[in-house]
């Protein structure tokens, strides 16, 4: 068992566990991570995909009673049969234009560069949204999950679309389009978690069932613990990250996306660090 390997998967999960809910982009991070760890070749790119299903495993944690009411009550309740929808309905878009694009962006979009432009970009579309908020007098459409119609889950899935574009952030993508569309930032935050389940377990099982030729038993440890140290990572993200927004807004990681995407495009021009395409 290579001791060195093992270290890097736990460091790669606790990257993904950080990152994955907040609004700074995980695969961006991934990327640039596994650059510097020297995992960014194919199975590198496989892991990275995988191992979100542990931060998905801390979602379910925190949400266990709501996931567990809403299996009961799906055949009888009508709340419990929306909720679902809605989440099913902000799924679809993702699923379709990642089967359509999924490889052309691998292929073309996963690079430092483009990672570093995304972070400035996402950065400032941020600080445009929350300054926008601050300055509105009218109060939140939607303060309830159960308040979204299949019309707001349908254009909030539209927005994840745009996390296909590596750096851009699924959870940045899903909550600042959401407020954007009239949620609260709470509410757009809790329903980002919701619709991470089916679509980051649905990429990561694609991921490995498409690439299985690729693995094999001896990488069981590898995966296993980047799957871990992401569930426990996340697990204590979430918690910080609900408590954090009922009373914070997201500018502060609208200044460390900047901030952050400069850092690498200075040090990939100045020949500090070699990041690989």
């Amino acid at each position: 068992m290579d001791t060195l390997l093992l270290l890097k998967a736990a460091l790669m999960g606790i990257v993904e566990g950080l990152t994955e809910f907040l609004p700074i982009s995980s695969t961006g991070h991934l990327i640039l991570a596994g650059t510097l760890l020297d995992m960014h070749d194919d199975k590198g790119k496989v892991f990275d995909i995988a191992i979100q299903t542990g931060a998905i495993f801390a979602v379910i944690l925190v949400y266990w009673q709501r996931l567990r009411d809403t299996v009961v009550q799906l055949p009888s309740q009508a709340k419990a049969q929306r909720f679902a929808a809605n989440v099913a309905v902000a799924f679809l878009p993702a699923v379709v234009l990642g089967l359509l694009f999924g490889k052309a962006i691998k292929a073309n979009l996963f690079t430092p560069s483009v990672v570093a432009s995304t972070f400035i970009i996402g950065g400032l579309i941020i600080l445009w949204a929350e300054r926008r908020q601050a300055r509105s007098e009218t109060a939140p459409r939607i303060l309830s999950v159960d308040q979204m119609t299949g019309l707001d889950a349908l254009k909030v899935g539209l927005v994840q679309c745009l996390a296909l574009v590596p750096g851009t952030s699924r959870s940045g993508a899903t909550i600042i389009g959401g407020m954007f569309m009239g949620l609260s930032r709470q509410v757009a935050t809790e329903f980002s978690f919701y619709l991470a389940i089916p679509t980051l377990i649905g990429a990561g099982a694609y991921s490995l069932y498409k690439e299985r030729g690729l693995l094999s038993l001896a990488d069981l440890p590898q995966f296993a613990v980047g799957l871990l140290f992401a569930f426990i990572s996340a697990w204590l993200c979430i918690r910080w990250l609900l408590r954090f927004v009922a009373s914070h807004s997201f500018t502060g990681f609208a200044w460390y996306r900047i901030a952050f995407g400069l850092l690498i495009l200075l040090t990939a021009q100045q020949g500090w660090v070699v990041w690989a395409d």
